[in-house]
């Protein structure tokens, strides 16, 4: 704020600024008139740059080839690291996109959905990126690869696109209901499913040609994700610790008790078995027919995304969370 020249007249009555003058800038008398200001220490500041994770990311996406593994998050964020190394590269991809989802295609090329409706194509070292428009006013909000290499997104109005020329073009299927999407899973080449609002749940067992919908959920359940171990057996997660299994190929759905009440996020599979990531750092395993929570010694903070790694669990969130947990 401007100091007026009242408040200096006054100030100069009644203390000499001779001293001062010696050792302050007028930049330093805005802020302090009290005395001599230190020379300003930006070491804490630089350590902190030069970190590749830090406390502002958001990690979104977790995903690994036989090579690297990758997390994605908020400002064109991408971390990626040899697979066995423990040191992770920091990339921040141009005009800074939300990343909010990645998967590996059976190349081991990897594949970025960003909210700004945008593929981020990277190489098999996740050093190298571009870009590919999706061209769509729908919102998207998940990305994966088929077994045929076909790149799949979701998103609002029950709406799925496909590209088989790595984004060049672009196919689009949609059930023409107010309803958003939030996964999409291949199983085999032909079969997969995708769920969405509402319970929402439909299948594939033509590699996408058609879709056909399902029993919901729930009526008014809104999965964060869903996971299918195979054809049969499936888990979807949301909020309130809710978790839905089915074990006839989403021909019904049980509600689980998980004994949390903190929304959960993700599943992920180790050793046939799944494993959930929610907030408050939760990890619930599931050990005969019941879950139980993992203890991490981590602040309270979201778990979005999650892989496993020779018997090691790679966790990822918020505030710059990217740690491995052996299993």
């Amino acid at each position: 704020m401007p100091i007026s020249d009242a408040f200096m007249n006054n100030y100069k009555e009644k203390h000499s600024l001779l001293a001062a003058a010696q050792c302050l800038s007028m930049a330093a008398i805005a802020i302090s008139l009290a005395g001599c200001e230190a020379a300003l220490d930006l070491s804490g500041v630089n350590t902190t740059l030069d970190n590749p994770v830090r406390r502002t990311d958001q990690i979104q996406g977790l995903a690994q080839n036989t090579q690297a593994q990758v997390a994605v998050g908020n400002f064109g964020l991408v971390l990626h690291r040899t697979r066995g190394s423990e040191d992770w590269h920091r990339l921040e991809l141009p005009g800074q996109p939300g990343l909010i989802d990645i998967a590996t295609c059976p190349d081991e090329q990897f594949v970025a959905l960003g909210f700004e409706r945008d593929l981020w194509l990277g190489d098999k070292n996740a050093g190298q990126w571009q870009s590919k428009p999706i061209p769509t006013s729908e919102n998207l909000l998940a990305v994966t690869c088929a077994p045929d290499g076909t790149i799949w997104a979701v998103g609002s109005f029950s709406s799925l696109y496909s590209s088989s020329d790595a984004g060049d073009s672009w196919a689009e299927f949609s059930l023409n209901e107010d309803a958003m999407l939030t996964s999409i899973q291949f199983l085999t080449a032909d079969i997969a499913y995708a769920t969405g609002e509402f319970g929402l749940v439909i299948k594939t067992e033509d590699a996408g040609e058609q879709w056909q919908v399902l029993a919901p959920i729930q009526a008014e359940f809104y999965p964060q994700t869903t996971f299918f171990s195979d054809e049969q057996t499936g888990w979807a997660v949301g909020l309130d610790g809710t978790v839905y299994q089915t074990t006839d190929g989403a021909g019904s759905w049980q509600l689980n008790d998980t004994g949390v009440d903190a929304p959960l996020y993700q599943v992920i599979e180790h050793d046939s078995n799944p494993l959930l990531l929610g907030d408050n750092a939760t990890v619930l395993t599931r050990t005969e027919g019941q879950w139980q929570p993992l203890a991490l010694s981590i602040p309270p903070v979201f778990l979005r995304a999650g892989l496993v790694d020779n018997q090691q669990l790679l966790l990822a969130g918020g505030n710059g969370v990217l740690l491995s947990v052996d299993l």
